[in-house]
């Protein structure tokens, strides 16, 4: 049979395969090892999966790889980042190293509304030409599917424009984006003290017109969904509000994603739950006594140890035992210019397995199939199985683990895309 792409060879071939969706408590440590393995694909879809010597003698390609030494995984998805945005926080950074706290910066109107203010002052263009290089790093390092918020322009015009930029962004390059909108992000410098109207505005005026650029938007990823945010938190929304804002996105077809519990627990995560959102983000402060009932839902947690990590802090999610819980649990790098500049999951995969514990396996499908699901693309993404998109990395080392026991390089030596090489 005659494809379009056969890899083989691989020292390691790493499928992160899944039959029955979530990966959760020990199937997080199992990633579907194949030695001497290949890939064939056809059409952007991987057709057949197994040992070189067999897919050698069944197929012919148009193009071929050779992965002898070398690690063949799923592409990484990206799960939570704010990529699109203008300006730097700088200045907050230093103001940070010499004692400030994040919430202290963003009382005082840096932080979030720094941000904002840039962000406003730029068109659709302006915002996509700053974030293109960002998303180029991005996939270098091996991410080939990406969620990005809105959140930096907190007034209608706004916010459509970063939707907008997200748009473009998703047409000018190879990964693909997946779009969330987030316009309860922080509560605007005009709105200080009316929390309530501001939440007021983004349920009647944001989201009837995000839903209207949505319904004409054209993205690259079939069955790509806008998802809904709310930035649930001490001094930003509260559970109310939160749940006014969900539940509206909700009704106007938006599924739910919701940060809590970073620096307060307000019950974010129960309402998630409650809510079936897609997934949680955060969980640095999360009761232990909650986790029993996120184990039991389908709403994936996912944890952005980069935070953390880049504001100095010793204290992590409790990722270790979030999954001993049965979690279904996702990494992510949160990119965005204040709490987290990095572009890096590999780097995300060695923070948690250095300070959370995981196991490279575990960190791995929290990169890839967990991931998927947190998106809303676990049956098309996330693995390397029949049927699905062919995204694949070839890693430049002959064991999966050096992907988190390597620090600050990049391993990643060729992207694929939907069965096409994108990079080297």
């Amino acid at each position: 049979m005659k494809v379009d792409l056969l890899i083989h060879s691989a020292a390691q071939l790493v499928t992160c395969a899944s039959p029955g969706g979530l990966k959760r408590a020990a199937a997080m440590a199992d990633v579907g090892l194949l030695a001497d393995g290949a890939l064939a694909v056809a059409d952007g879809e991987i057709v057949a999966v197994g040992p070189s010597r067999e897919l050698r003698a069944d197929f012919t390609a148009a193009e071929t790889i050779d992965a002898a030494g070398k690690v063949v995984c799923p592409g990484f998805i990206d799960a939570h980042t704010h990529a699109v945005f203008a300006g730097d926080r700088l200045d907050e950074f230093e103001l940070r190293l010499r004692g400030a706290t994040y919430m202290e910066i963003m009382a005082a109107g840096g932080g979030i509304a720094s941000t904002m203010r840039a962000t406003r002052a730029a068109s659709a263009a302006e915002l996509a030409a700053g974030a293109a290089p960002r998303l180029a790093e991005m996939l270098a390092l091996g991410s080939t599917t990406i969620e990005v918020k809105s959140g930096y322009g907190l007034d209608t015009a706004s916010e459509l424009a970063m939707l907008q930029a997200i748009e473009l962004l998703d047409a000018g390059q190879p990964a693909d984006l997946l779009p969330t909108f987030l316009g309860a992000h922080a509560v605007p410098p005009e709105y200080r003290g009316r929390t309530d109207e501001y939440v007021a505005l983004v349920i009647d005026e944001m989201l009837p017109a995000v839903v209207e650029w949505w319904a004409g938007a054209r993205f690259k990823l079939p069955g790509a969904a806008l998802f809904c945010d709310v930035f649930c938190e001490a001094n930003v929304f509260d559970r109310a509000q939160a749940r006014r804002v969900l539940q509206a996105g909700q009704a106007a077809g938006l599924p739910a994603k919701l940060h809590a519990d970073e620096f307060v627990s307000l019950g974010g995560v129960p309402l998630a739950v409650e809510l079936g959102a897609v997934s949680v983000d955060h969980l640095d402060v999360t009761p232990p006594e909650e986790f029993g009932a996120l184990a039991e839902s389908d709403t994936v947690g996912v944890v952005l140890p980069a935070v953390n990590f880049n504001l100095g802090s010793t204290h992590f999610a409790n990722a270790r035992a979030l999954i001993d819980a049965g979690v279904a649990l996702a990494l992510a790098t949160d990119i965005n210019p204040g709490s987290a500049p990095c572009p890096s999951l590999p780097l995300v995969m060695a923070l948690a397995c250095r300070y959370q514990r995981l196991l490279p396996a575990e960190a791995l499908n929290a990169v890839t199939l967990n991931a998927a699901y947190a998106v809303g693309q676990g049956p098309r993404l996330g693995s390397l199985e029949v049927g699905k998109q062919a995204d694949v990395l070839v890693v430049a080392a002959p064991d999966y683990r050096q992907l988190a026991y390597q620090l600050g390089g990049n391993l990643v030596e060729t992207v694929i895309k939907r069965g096409r090489r994108v990079l080297n």
